[in-house]
């Protein structure tokens, strides 16, 4: 097998009982690299050290990342002009903190018949928001819901 020793340096090619040997003689592990290689290729490392290092680079990446987030908003297809404000500025503040939002109206009984009212009001909505989002999918009926969903537009 082809040894590498813990700074680096290629020690050439060596059989496993010795690169065990230089290994213990060290007090540290002998490590496969890539066991598929011809031939196979190990490291001398201290095993434990090299785990601890590796999940302390994960958690340090995993803290930097941004988990976005879909809230919910749900509107009435018989919404008054300052409730559908009052609901896009809290919109607002959600696609703002860099959330995507799922916007949906639900039709009951009649509203069925009309679901282009339901539309106007989708489009309306959106409108109040164009400056802060982007439609992501547009509104479109599933059933009884209307949904369209909203991201946060690109920072200029």
């Amino acid at each position: 097998m082809r040894l590498i020793d813990e700074n680096g340096q290629q020690l050439g090619i060596v059989s496993g009982y010795e690169a065990q040997q230089m290994a213990d003689q060290k007090e540290l592990d002998l490590v496969k690299i890539s066991p598929t290689a011809v031939p196979p290729v190990c490291k001398i490392m201290d095993y434990g050290k090299y785990r601890f290092e590796a999940i302390k680079k994960e958690k340090e990446a995993r803290k930097n990342q941004k988990t976005v987030e879909m809230k919910e908003m749900r509107l009435s297809m018989t919404i008054d002009d300052h409730d559908l404000e009052v609901k896009a500025k809290q919109v607002r503040k959600f696609l703002v903190g860099g959330n995507k939002v799922k916007v949906s109206i639900k039709l009951r009984g009649r509203q069925m018949t009309h679901s282009e009212l339901g539309l106007d009001v989708m489009k309306q909505f959106f409108e109040n928001l164009s400056d802060v989002g982007v439609m992501e999918r547009k509104p479109t009926t599933e059933g009884r819901f209307i949904m369209m969903i909203l991201a946060p537009a690109a920072a200029k």
